[in-house]
């Protein structure tokens, strides 16, 4: 079980600059398992569970973003990461 999961959306301009393969690349490199999408208000959502510091890197990633990217705010909750195994894009909604 990770000691730490979290729900987050992420607001600014974060469609079109390849943020959710951005995402999952990052968080496959982190050891997180979890999922990410975009939201057809144009936001970014994740849930990223794992070790607590690893999390936290992942918190400090999203609030930059790929290069491309321009992040206004990250809203963050705690969140169940009961079923989760390993990490992916889910489609759009």
């Amino acid at each position: 079980m990770p000691e730490k999961a979290v729900h987050i959306y992420i607001e600014g301009r974060v469609q079109g600059v390849w943020f959710r393969g951005w995402t999952a690349q990052q968080a496959d490199r982190l050891g997180l398992t979890g999922w990410v999408r975009n939201l057809r208000d144009g936001r970014v959502e994740a849930v990223l569970a794992g070790k607590s510091a690893d999390v936290e890197t992942m918190l400090a990633l999203c609030r930059s973003g790929p290069p491309l990217a321009r992040v206004d705010h990250v809203a963050i909750a705690d969140a169940d990461a009961a079923g989760l195994s390993g990490f992916e894009k889910r489609p759009t909604i």
